[in-house]
């Protein structure tokens, strides 16, 4: 069994295809990045449904201001993904912002929904 393990370890590296990581990267970043925009239209609806008090209209806003701030994160890495050459490691102010936009957004589609009857 130890032999099985050293052959396919060093034929790992040489074998593996460069191309296959950064493809699906990329698509995990579209992907994610169209659930937050299914959110900010769902946060929309709901801000405006039945009419539009002035709190559900501001986390509305907000929701859509972290939509915008995390398609900026996700749309510079797809291009930097797309460069051809591999890529460099995602900055740690680019991770965090994707990481905040994120929770936040979940955090005011908890609100709107969660919120109080109206």
């Amino acid at each position: 069994m130890g032999g099985v393990t050293a052959a396919a370890g060093a034929a790992g590296p040489a074998a593996r295809d460069p191309g296959l990581q950064p493809e699906r990267t990329r698509l995990a970043w579209r992907r994610t990045t169209l659930s937050a925009a299914v959110a900010a239209v769902l946060a929309v609806k709901s801000a405006l449904h039945g009419g539009a008090p002035a709190g559900a209209v501001v986390v509305c806003a907000v929701c859509c201001g972290l939509w915008l701030g995390f398609l900026l994160v996700a749309h510079h890495r797809i291009r930097a993904l797309s460069a051809g050459t591999p890529p460099p490691a995602l900055a740690r102010r680019h991770a965090a912002t994707a990481a905040l936009c994120a929770v936040a957004t979940a955090v005011c589609a908890a609100v709107l929904v969660l919120g109080p009857a109206r």
